[in-house]
């Protein structure tokens, strides 16, 4: 048990698997399970990759494994993502003969020049060194049968992290050492990065023509459509789905409600002559702390500072709570402090006790005379400032530790011993000196503090807002015209798949995933039975009720004009204002162009072909890509731009600069290339993959 209470101590994440397994003696199956469930039938697929089989079993398995999430929706998509990409590396690996040896994998675990993964993991907050004597304690249990269950199994999926790891490590190095820049490809790339054009030019923006000048066909759609078949297809089906939210506000009369709560306890609090229990009781704070005025409210700093010693202030609301905040005490407090100390580290409960009775001991000795602070501090201490006897030097306030920092400047009298306990471990402490510069006063103060929530009454007027949107709104069509005659807005969210868990302006949870999943077993123009309930992540009240409905059902592939009309319509937009531009400035110079929408001719200069954005312009690449192949002198034709159309001069070219060495140019566009296939290795391998992914089914 020693080992996993410095476990414990040293790696939250561990701790997290502890309380996740351990709680009421449960222990995992193997992460390996076998190919038949608990009842005797075929375990459930969650997905396929190629021929290799991912089970509900075992994904559910390593889950357990990883422990608790902040946000588990996230943590199962990357789980799923880590476990396809295994499966897609070990594949690739077999067929290269590329494999991590038993002894290589010791070695990334334990080894000099450990996996990234176990630096991550095993890394001390407080040293940004490795935790070598943890990871040395975990491996002898490991290797000696002696580990928790629920350890071992974190430990075997590790392995298989890092084994992962290595695996793409290879892969990328293999891949990068055979990219090669030709001196064509250095030579053409350094002539579109220094060949400048300057030019004369019109722009006619697609804001020139209203809308309702433009009367757009389906052609025009389907033109668009089949001309971005590439990037218009999609992989994977989509829902597009519309909601109605009604978010739930307190209102006047639940603030009025709250600030006479915390009145009538305000009357208490000023009489109670044990504030502990009282603050204890109704789940206040209390501080060390003297606050000056500039760390109160500064809106009520003042006030607040004139209050006698006793004297509750308010109720007084601050943000989203109203509170009552009592005096307890009033001092001058110093501007800075000097001191020494001697650290003695505590890791975990044994080491703790073992660094206490140290410091009990070393202040003995002081106390008696019978050695210094300096000379035991030089001796014992375990920080950089033991070599000067402990010295600290001056320090302002907020400048140390917490607990350190309120005992030297609330608590501790100059001269005095005192001992105290902060994440380093604990100190020995002796305050040399204070300086009084300001003489500025601060106050310890004890708050309560109550959030303003919505009260059942208010919660149910609204939940019977969506309530008859429910029952009335047979289809989407009938939200729709419910939502425009009460004045409601109805809110389309960008198209989600069928594992999504983020819907729009509802964010990424659990709810929004209720939401997506409901969509993909419903009918197009179907609207939910059921109101979807959100609540306050911070204080767990409901917040939000959501009425949905199936606007668009995209199947993979090529979408239907019907699913994405709306969507694509102010491109189609553009591209046909673009095209009534051009048919009238088609064969015109550029003062007779300007003189047709009354636009300026304006001068451009130091472009380039390799340009991103143009100063003013933005993205431009068709007006980059004509400019760089004209003559100088020449005029071109209209040219459909992003953001309108254009008719261009070149005014002059300058001469390419003259590569100084093409072997170092070649050199550093391959590193930049190599410096890329790690990324974009794993994409392609999954490109040309079977991937068959069930997991909306179950999640």
């Amino acid at each position: 048990m020693a080992l996993i209470s410095q476990i414990r101590k040293h790696g939250s994440w561990i701790m997290i698997i502890m309380i996740a397994l351990g709680v009421g003696g449960f222990i995992l199956m193997d992460m390996t399970v076998g190919q038949t469930s608990l009842f005797g039938g075929a375990q459930p697929t969650l997905g396929k990759v190629g021929s290799t089989k991912i089970k509900v079993q075992e994904f559910t398995n390593i889950e357990s494994i990883l422990g608790a999430a902040a946000d588990p929706l996230a943590r199962r998509n990357s789980l799923w993502d880590f476990l396809v990409q295994d499966i897609l590396l070990k594949d690739e690996a077999q067929k290269l003969g590329i494999a991590v040896s038993s002894t290589e994998l010791t070695d990334l675990q334990y080894g000099p020049e450990p996996s990234s993964i176990i630096m991550q993991r095993f890394t001390d907050p407080n040293t940004g060194m490795l935790n070598r004597e943890q990871i040395n304690q975990i491996r002898q249990a490991v290797e000696q049968g002696t580990a928790e269950p629920s350890l071992k199994s974190f430990w075997k999926f590790q392995e298989r992290e890092i084994t992962s790891d290595r695996i793409q490590t290879k892969l990328s190095a293999l891949v990068s050492k055979g990219l090669y820049t030709p001196t064509w490809v250095a030579e053409q790339i350094n002539r579109e990065q220094t060949e400048q054009y300057n030019i004369l030019y019109v722009k006619v923006p697609f804001e020139a023509l209203d809308n309702s000048d433009v009367a757009l066909s389906d052609a025009d759609y389907e033109a668009y459509i089949k001309e971005n078949a590439g990037s218009l297809k999609q992989k994977e089906a989509l829902r597009k789905i519309q909601y109605v939210s009604f978010e739930v506000r307190a209102s006047s009369a639940d603030s009025s409600a709250v600030r006479t709560s915390l009145q009538e306890l305000a009357a208490e609090f000023g009489s109670t002559d044990n504030d502990t229990m009282f603050i204890e009781q109704n789940l206040g704070t209390l501080d060390k702390a003297f606050l000056k005025k500039e760390e109160l409210p500064a809106a009520y700093a003042d006030s607040m500072l004139a209050q006698p010693v006793g004297a509750v202030f308010g109720p007084y609301q601050d943000g989203n709570s109203y509170r009552i905040t009592k005096i307890l005490d009033r001092k001058v407090v110093a501007d800075s402090v000097r001191s020494r100390h001697i650290l003695i580290p505590a890791q975990d409960q044994q080491s703790l006790i073992f660094a206490q009775n140290r410091v009990d001991s070393l202040k003995k000795v002081i106390e008696e005379g019978k050695g210094t602070f300096a000379e035991l501090a030089q001796k014992f201490g375990t920080d950089g400032s033991a070599s000067e006897g402990g010295d600290l030097k001056f320090a302002a306030a907020g400048t140390m530790v917490k607990p350190f920092n309120d005992l030297i400047f609330y608590e501790a009298e100059q001269g005095k011993l005192y001992s105290v306990i902060t994440e380093f471990g604990v100190h020995l402490v002796e305050v040399t000196d204070k300086k009084f510069i300001n003489n500025t006063s601060g106050i310890r103060v004890a708050t309560i503090s109550k959030p303003i929530y919505p009260s059942e009454d208010t919660r149910n007027a609204a939940y019977d807002k969506a309530l008859s949107i429910v029952t009335n709104a047979k289809t989407l069509s009938d939200m729709e015209s419910i939502a425009k005659k009460r004045k409601l807005e109805l809110e389309t969210a960008p198209a989600v798949t069928a594992n999504d868990f983020t819907l729009g302006s509802l964010g990424g949870s659990q709810q929004s995933r209720d939401i997506i999943k409901w969509a993909f077993s419903a009918d197009k123009g179907e609207v939910s039975s059921v109101i979807y309930v959100f609540s306050d992540p911070v204080e767990n009240y409901d917040n939000r009720y959501v009425v949905a409905g199936v606007a668009s059902i995209q199947p993979a592939g090529l979408p239907k004009l019907e699913d994405i009309k709306s969507d694509i319509e102010p491109i189609v937009l553009n591209r046909k204002k673009g095209e009534l531009i051009s048919q009238k400035l088609k064969g015109k110079s550029l003062s007779q162009a300007a003189g047709v929408y009354n636009t300026p001719v304006d001068t451009l200069n130091g472009l380039n072909f390799a340009m991103k954005f143009i100063p003013e312009l933005g993205s431009e690449p068709r007006l980059l890509g004509k400019v760089s192949s004209m003559d100088k002198g020449s005029t071109s034709e209209p040219i459909v731009g992003t953001g309108g159309v254009y008719v261009a001069q070149l005014l002059s070219k300058t001469v390419p600069v003259e590569l100084p060495n093409i072997a170092d140019m070649r050199s550093l566009m391959s590193a930049t290339a190599r410096s890329q296939a790690s990324a974009t290795l794993l994409e392609g391998i999954k490109s040309t993959a079977k991937i068959k992914d069930y997991r909306a089914k179950f999640f």
